[in-house]
């Protein structure tokens, strides 16, 4: 099957690498756009793993205002401030912000919740499967189900992302780490509800 250049150039802006790169992959996959693709995207993710690892410690302070009774101030970081600066950049804190005003997490990841607020849930979680009288020596694999699904529902990172519910946040952002070829985090959050007290 030939490779045509719109082809090429549609893969180039699709996953950020050169139009050489695009070509080869495009051939090796024998022409199939969509083959080609998922190789491109699997070597730009393992890519992305390796610049999770680098400092992040530009970026930008990315506000998004809902219809004046939901805002969301968000602090995401890459390494310089040039790809800070990127209207791809901008667009992923834009779409990172709006998704916190639609799904509300509490936590960034799992790393931040603090050990007393995940040890507290996970009593309570003993204590109702204990009262259900599950057996004791599957009651704590019970538990630590229940704490994970609990946790991924409340952690920005694993919700799936309100604008494609086929991937989490956490894949968005390794998405843009491959395309932009920076290391990207989110470093805070903070989300206010007119009518709504903190904490």
């Amino acid at each position: 099957m030939a490779v045509t250049i719109e082809e090429v150039k549609r893969l180039k802006d699709l996953t950020g690498v050169g139009l050489t790169d695009a070509k080869q992959a495009l051939e090796a996959a024998g022409g199939d756009f969509d083959k080609a693709l998922d190789e491109m995207r699997k070597k730009g993710l393992t890519k992305a793993d390796k610049r999770a690892e680098r400092e992040a410690s530009e970026g930008a302070v990315i506000t998004y205002n809902h219809d004046s009774r939901i805002g969301v101030v968000v602090e995401l970081n890459c390494e310089t401030s040039f790809v800070a600066k990127t209207e791809e950049f901008l667009q992923l804190g834009q779409d990172i912000a709006m998704h916190i005003v639609a799904s509300n997490p509490e936590f960034i990841s799992s790393e931040n919740i603090p050990e007393e607020v995940r040890d507290e849930k996970a009593a309570e979680f003993k204590d109702k499967v204990v009262a259900e009288g599950k057996p004791a020596d599957i009651a704590d694999n019970i538990v630590e189900g229940m704490l994970k699904k609990y946790f991924a529902e409340r952690c920005l990172m694993d919700q799936p992302f309100v604008k494609d519910q086929d991937k989490d946040v956490a894949m968005l952002i390794k998405e843009h780490i491959a395309k932009l070829g920076e290391n990207i985090v989110v470093r805070k959050m903070a989300r206010i509800e007119l009518g709504q007290r903190n904490g």
